[in-house]
């Protein structure tokens, strides 16, 4: 059976929802998950800057938070939180569209969910793996 992913967005909001589902079966299909369980919410600035000063301890609106929810070996359960003010405000930053930032979001919080950080690098040096891997997704996906 495959991994179940929920999605809740709040009432009135428009997100490709069709669009984040193909990316993320795509993003666990590649890292071959056949079982597991996601929530992926859709937050406004307000609600998320909360969840990440009282998990994280950090006082800033983030774009997405990740949160695994099982034991190494263990089939994949997670949460994850996307910003999607933030997001439409990176979108517009980086002058790509809101959907595509969107999806780069929810397979980045996969990502997280199944193990994958950041670098402890610098920037400017090659891109991780966590990255790499995020960026075929929505590139398969968004480029549709």
């Amino acid at each position: 059976m495959p991994p179940t992913v929920y999605l809740s967005v709040p009432s009135g909001r428009k997100i490709p929802e069709a669009l984040i589902r193909r990316a993320v079966s795509l993003a666990l299909q590649r890292e071959e998950i056949e079982e597991g369980e996601l929530s992926i919410a859709f937050l406004e600035d307000e609600p998320i800057r909360v969840l990440n000063e009282r998990w994280r301890g950090h006082d800033w609106i983030p774009d997405v938070l990740s949160f695994a929810l099982h034991d190494p070996g263990e089939p994949p359960i997670g949460d994850i939180y996307i910003g999607f003010e933030q997001a439409a405000r990176q979108a517009e930053e980086q002058g790509v569209t809101e959907r595509e930032e969107l999806v780069r979001l929810a397979v980045h919080g996969v990502l997280h969910v199944l193990g994958y950080a950041h670098p402890e690098t610098e920037s400017g040096r090659a891109k991780s793996e966590l990255f790499r891997k995020q960026e075929a997704v929505v590139r398969e996906v968004v480029g549709e």
